[in-house]
Parts: C-alpha cells; sequence; structure tokens
C-alpha cells in the first residue's frame, strides 16, 4: 500500500467514527473532498452547510450545488453578510477569525437542530504552516479536521480528488473577496462587488487563476506570470483598463511578480522581519 493509499484509508476511518457529520462546505477543493469522503463512508448521515455571503464568488457557490446536487447530499444554504460584523469590516489582521467564528456559530445552530455531535472541515496540514486565524475560531467550537488527522496535504488531496472523478481536483485556490483588501482598509459591499466583476472579467478573458487586489482607487491585477505578454496585449489590455475603470477604479495596474496567494500577507512578514 503507498503513503498516499494509507493516508486515504485513515481519513476513511476518521470519517467513520464520526457517526454523523456536519460539513462546513464552500465548493473549494478541500471541502469538496472531505464531502465527498463523508457521503461514501456515512451516506445520509453527512450534511452539507454553505454560506452564501457577498464574500464568497459565485463559481465557488455554483460549483457547491452541484456536487451536492450530484452526491444527493442535504445541503443547507445560509445567506450571511460578514460586512454587518464590526470586527469582519474593520479587516484587522485576524479577519477570518471574525468570519470563521460566524461560520462555525452557524454550523453549531444547525447541527445542535439535528442532533449531530461533529462539525468537520476542509482544512489541511498545509494550513498549519500559513498564518490562519480561522483555525482558533475552529478549535473554540471543537471543529474536526478530517484532512489533518489523516495527514494530508494539498497535493495529496488533488490526486485523491482526481481518482475519484472530482471536478475540483484541478480547482485553483479561490480564497474569500475579502483576501484581496490590504489589512486596515474597510471592507464593504460596493468594494466586494467591484473586486468580483473585475475578476469576473479576467476569468473571462481566460485568465484561470487570477487576484483584483483592491486599494482604494487603484486595482493590482495579479495573473500567471506566464500570461502577463496575454493580458498586456493592446486590445485585452485596453478591455481591461476600460471595463476596471467603468467599475469606479482610477488607476489600474499590474504586478509584476505575477499571481502568488496570499499576497498581502507579505506586508506582515515584512513587519515582523523589521
Amino acid at each position: 500500500m503507498s503513503d498516499l493509499e494509507a493516508k486515504f484509508r485513515l481519513l476513511r476511518d476518521v470519517v467513520g467514527s464520526y457517526g454523523r457529520v456536519l460539513v462546513a462546505f464552500s465548493g473549494g477543493v478541500d471541502s469538496s473532498f472531505v464531502l465527498r469522503v463523508a457521503r461514501d463512508v456515512l451516506g445520509p448521515d453527512v450534511v452539507a452547510l454553505t454560506v452564501r455571503s457577498p464574500a464568497v464568488p459565485d463559481y465557488d457557490y455554483q460549483a457547491a450545488l452541484r456536487l451536492t446536487q450530484s452526491l444527493g447530499v442535504e445541503h443547507i444554504i445560509v445567506e450571511a453578510d460578514e460586512t454587518t460584523i464590526p470586527e469582519y469590516a474593520a479587516n484587522p489582521v485576524n479577519r477570518c477569525y471574525f468570519c470563521k467564528r460566524h461560520l462555525f456559530e452557524l454550523c453549531a445552530t444547525e447541527a445542535r437542530r439535528r442532533d449531530i455531535q461533529v462539525i468537520a472541515d476542509g482544512a489541511n496540514v498545509d494550513d498549519l504552516g500559513d498564518y490562519r486565524p480561522g483555525l482558533e475560531a475552529a478549535t473554540e467550537r471543537a471543529v474536526r479536521h478530517p484532512l489533518i488527522e489523516a495527514g494530508l496535504r494539498k497535493a495529496d488531496i488533488r490526486e485523491l480528488s482526481r481518482r475519484l472523478g472530482l471536478e475540483s481536483w484541478d480547482k485553483p485556490a479561490s480564497p474569500c473577496l475579502s483576501s484581496r483588501f490590504p489589512y486596515g482598509t474597510r471592507i464593504t459591499h460596493e468594494a466586494l462587488a467591484r473586486v468580483a466583476k473585475a475578476e469576473g472579467l479576467l476569468h473571462w478573458l481566460g485568465f484561470r487563476e487570477c487576484r483584483v487586489r483592491y486599494h482604494e482607487q487603484l486595482a493590482r491585477i495579479e495573473v500567471a506570470p506566464t500570461d502577463l505578454p496575454r493580458l498586456l496585449d493592446p486590445e485585452v489590455r485596453s478591455r481591461v483598463i476600460a471595463e476596471l475603470r467603468s467599475l469606479g477604479f482610477l488607476y489600474v495596474t499590474v504586478d509584476l511578480q505575477g499571481f502568488r496567494s496570499g499576497s498581502l500577507n507579505e506586508s506582515l512578514t515584512t513587519k515582523q522581519g523589521s
């Protein structure tokens, strides 16, 4: 048995020990994999909960709907607005803590209503090496991390998802839209909508992995370095500038370092090292 197969078997054992479980389900790579395994192991004893909010890209929400429908899993959809949480809207460095605390409170309420004892999420081993204040909120609610318990990293999850035929196996990382805002920049409905529309344009133009970082009047675009020449093609560049200016951005810039997940956390590293 390979190491990956051993981890997968352990994951199934871990999930099987839950009895009944409510999965905090975003529609991303990790929670999609957890939900599929939970359905395979527990059958009807798994429930998915997805929060629909201004900070969640619509394509993630649609992906979540497709998977629960194809699996035949009960899917609870909760409409929420994190911008009404003062601590979240202020966008401190631990913003994710307030978002996850709200999410897990919603999960706990639904779990109690259904007499479900276990809440699980999609955190994986790689998350332990990054700044993840949301894990603190999970600890407060005794949320289980089956992927961590089984020792699974993101690459493992993608490979196992591919073997299971999940469409999410090669899906680019898709954190909430609030991650496009520098810490300390207030998060509003209007600003989230601008970012969502700007990134939607880039996806429509064929840029699979991209970010539009929000700097008040300035939009900073990140695409893969290999995509930079296409972004700077005169026709594409003119289209992007015109569309983003129509959304209210006065300046449109391109980050020459290219796309990198969590680039706004670089300011934290700089401050810590200064």
